[in-house]
């Protein structure tokens, strides 16, 4: 079912005009503005290294600047848990997409290489607290060793850090994934296919998209426990999840309570014991209210961080 999803978002993110109000609407750069999106192309986002390894990007891009063709290339990779080597992931991506346009001989004259702009689309729950920068991941040393020392820093746009009124606010089909993706309201959800049926009016093929994406969403967010036919319309995808309303908003109500759960844990857990590791904060994340219960039980008396977890 992840692995569904993941692909689901990456064909979503296969379309210009996703990418296109991704930057318009959560890049606040003029320049960037400035650029003619509609001459996005999509790159192959998948590479074979000098030594025949196989690795694999998520979505890149290429636009025209100044009216050449001097490329942007905007690098996306998408995240649902915090990646603590984002950054040496990223630096490894930019390398070898420069190795690609090297091979290929697309590169800018006097053997230039073009800009790179990496963003990494954090849509899990958790706080991103993973280095943003590689340099942030290497101590500091003295003399010159520190010269040599890489630096890469990618665009980090973690859509939690936006509010359902910042985004209700905005026609850009970003807002509207990012809506989706995060709202437990079931009104607004059925709303926002409207919005979509109606913003891509002339774009069938998108919303033939956005209705796989949504099913994806939909599935995944209910626990596989909703019955969901495939079909080929926003209009016909709204009336088959009305009919399941009920079931629907049972998930999303007992979703809001096992995050609320989830949150008031982590806090107790900090205040008795210290910050928390990435692999603990997911591991709450991840568990059923149940679970959330047990471990709450045993923050008070517990001798240690291990032994609340004990099976």
């Amino acid at each position: 079912m992840a692995h569904d999803h993941d692909a689901s978002y990456k064909l979503l993110f296969s379309s210009p005009e996703l990418v296109r109000d991704l930057v318009m609407g959560f890049i606040p750069d003029d320049w960037l503005h400035s650029l003619d999106y509609s001459t996005l192309e999509k790159v192959p986002g998948s590479y074979v290294t000098d030594d025949l390894r196989h690795r694999a990007d998520d979505v890149v891009w290429r636009v025209r600047v100044e009216g050449e063709w001097v490329y942007l290339y905007i690098l996306i990779e998408f995240q649902s848990t915090v990646d603590p080597f984002m950054a040496v992931r990223m630096m490894t991506y930019v390398g070898l997409l420069y190795q690609d346009l090297i091979r290929s001989k697309d590169i800018l004259p006097h053997r230039k290489l073009p800009p790179v702009l990496p963003i990494v689309l954090y849509n899990g729950d958790a706080r991103w607290t993973a280095a943003t920068d590689v340099a942030a991941l290497i101590p500091k040393v003295p003399g010159l060793v520190s010269k040599y020392m890489p630096s890469l820093e990618y665009l980090l746009i973690d859509q939690s850090q936006y509010t359902e009124a910042d985004l209700s606010e905005l026609k850009n089909l970003v807002a509207a994934v990012i809506r989706f993706e995060h709202s437990e309201n079931v009104t607004v959800l059925l709303r926002l296919i409207d919005l979509l049926n109606e913003w891509l009016d002339d774009n069938p093929e998108l919303k033939r998209t956005f209705v796989i994406w949504i099913r994806a969403v939909v599935l995944r967010q209910s626990k596989n426990t909703l019955v969901l036919p495939k079909v080929q319309d926003l209009k016909e995808l709204k009336m088959t999840l009305a009919k399941s309303f009920e079931a629907w908003a049972q998930q999303h109500e007992q979703k809001g309570i096992e995050k609320g759960e989830a949150m008031l844990l982590q806090r107790l857990l900090a205040r008795r014991f210290g910050t928390l590791s990435n692999d603990v904060v997911a591991k709450i994340a991840a568990a059923s209210s149940r679970q959330l219960e047990l471990w709450g039980d045993r923050v008070l008396d517990a001798p240690s961080l291990d032994d609340v977890f004990q099976a």
